[in-house]
């Protein structure tokens, strides 16, 4: 087996999934290779502080105030719609002008054995510098939701990982070879797939092992109505203890402070945290957004996912793909919240029956098993002489 000595990973901070998706591949390279050399590189940062400036912050500021637009545009860039993949190439024409040169500079000092890409905008780059000649070695694509949106797909990715085996399918539709594409799953944190000990982990965020445990997370920006859920969940008539996850977001987080101190039901608030492994191995449900990354690591832990107003896009196939495999329900109104986790609580069948689902789709392997396919692909990249050897 080749041995990963030199990785390029290429991100973007849209969100926090993406780049937690990178850092996670990082972490399980250096597990196998304690002395590799694993680059981390936002790559719009990198390249083009202006270009972070307009595209990303365009983006959140839509997701934050019009939502809706965000949908549109999105299902417009959707598979089957006649514009597009005109779109999509001029798009990505602009991304390489603005980009191409200081990354191709980049990646001549670094000299990496192959990259992998955690975001669609630096696949597209490097795809147009294969297509020139400016760069040979092998991509690796990491989609990190639970679909696969064209502006991921270009012919010169050598292997794309996805969340599952059914998500193989849409890429013969796309024309890429079904052997490129491989289930190995959204890659999160190795800490999600190490035993925990439940009891001294309750003692520690003072729980009461009698009680159930909801987790109400907003995700790394705290985004959604986590503020009208922690109210509701923490006043209404399911008997339960509440951890809530607000994020980067420190407003809401000193609101959620205050209903802490008011609510009924004992509510822990916390703000950007690196231990949610542990937070998700002594809950019984997971209440919050649809981001990938997020869902990945409910579903490694084997949580039930109620899931409030997702965002259009990603978030609402997102919600699609794990309420069709009964992992997840989707909750259209804050108001019904409680009355959803109360029957879910109530029966037991239902809450063990979304659980089983949830281990069915969880890989909680999926990054050592992605630096895996790395390793195969540099194999399978080396000349015969070398591989004989």
């Amino acid at each position: 087996m080749a041995i990963l000595e030199r990785v390029v990973i290429l991100s973007v901070t849209a969100g926090t999934g993406h780049m937690r998706a990178a850092h996670a591949l990082r972490e399980a390279i250096q597990q196998s290779n304690p002395a590799a050399e694993v680059i981390v590189l936002d790559t719009f940062r990198y390249t083009s502080p202006f270009l972070e400036k307009v595209i990303l912050g365009t983006y959140m500021e839509m997701l934050k105030i019009t939502p809706v637009v965000y949908g549109y545009l999105y299902r417009q860039a959707e598979r089957g719609q006649p514009l597009s993949g005109f779109a999509k190439q001029e798009f990505n024409r602009i991304l390489n002008k603005l980009t191409a040169p200081k990354l191709v500079k980049f990646l001549k000092q670094t000299r990496p054995q192959l990259v992998v890409c955690t975001h669609p905008f630096p696949v597209g780059i490097l795809d147009r510098l294969k297509s020139q000649g400016l760069f040979r070695m092998p991509v690796m694509a990491t989609i990190t939701d639970f679909t696969v949106h064209s502006f991921w797909i270009f012919p010169g990715v050598d292997a794309y990982v996805v969340a599952s085996e059914d998500l193989k399918e849409p890429f013969a539709e796309f024309g890429i070879p079904l052997k490129r594409v491989h289930a190995t799953g959204i890659p999160i944190d190795p800490a999600f797939a190490r035993p925990v000990d439940r009891l001294s982990i309750q003692q520690k965020l003072n729980l009461d092992p009698c009680l159930p445990t909801v987790l109400v997370m907003g995700g790394g920006l705290g985004l959604g109505p986590l503020a009208e859920a922690v109210q509701y969940l923490g006043n209404g008539s399911v008997p339960c203890q509440l951890l809530v996850v607000a994020g980067r977001n420190e407003q809401l987080r000193q609101r959620l402070l205050q209903l802490a101190e008011s609510n009924c039901h004992p509510t822990r608030v916390f703000g950007f945290i690196d231990n949610i492994h542990e937070l998700m191995s002594v809950s019984h449900i997971m209440v919050g957004k649809a981001g990938g990354l997020s869902c990945a690591e409910a579903l490694a832990k084997g949580l039930p996912i109620f899931i409030v107003d997702p965002l259009p896009g990603q978030e609402e196939r997102n919600t699609e793909y794990l309420c069709r495999a009964g992992a997840a329900v989707q909750v259209n109104r804050v108001q019904d919240l409680g009355r959803e986790i109360l029957s879910c609580l109530l029966d037991k069948r239902r809450l063990w029956d979304m659980s089983a689902a949830a281990t069915r789709l969880g890989k909680p392997h999926a990054a050592r098993e992605a630096v895996e396919l790395m390793q195969r692909i540099l194999q399978q990249d080396l000349p015969a002489a070398a591989r004989e050897q």
